[in-house]
């Protein structure tokens, strides 16, 4: 079980900046993955947007490449998910998650989309245009 808490969410107009950040509870002793998720609209299935796999190496969903940026400070257990260029279509709500890395398609991120269990209470980001 990891605790998770994100911060950061927020109105933006396009074309601006959001930092996410999620405090975590220590990881277990053993190959972890940490990402982030999205939700456009309650209902809606989530997205795998960023993600870390325990060699370090990130992947990214498509639309976002180029434009966020995942990362980790290991001493903090605080991972980071800066948002530019930000678009309307990235309004969701995000959450960070965790679990154990699992040899899937897709590595992490499809962890992160499907399969972690352990997530925060999330935090909304609204891009008007």
């Amino acid at each position: 079980q990891v605790d998770m808490v994100e911060s950061g969410g927020g109105s933006v107009q396009a074309g601006g900046s959001l930092r996410l950040s999620c405090l975590h509870s220590k990881l277990p002793q053993r190959p972890y993955c940490l990402g982030w998720f999205r939700r456009p609209a309650p209902g809606k299935e989530r997205e795998g947007v960023a993600a870390i796999e325990p060699d370090g190496s990130v992947s990214y969903k498509d639309s976002v490449k180029g434009r966020f940026i995942i990362s980790r400070d290991s001493a903090e257990n605080t991972l980071y998910l800066q948002m530019n260029s930000v678009q309307p279509m990235d309004t969701a709500m995000y959450y960070c998650a965790a679990d154990s890395f699992f040899d899937v398609a897709g590595g992490c991120l499809s962890v992160i989309q499907s399969l972690a269990q352990n997530w925060g209470q999330g935090t909304q980001v609204t891009v008007s245009s």
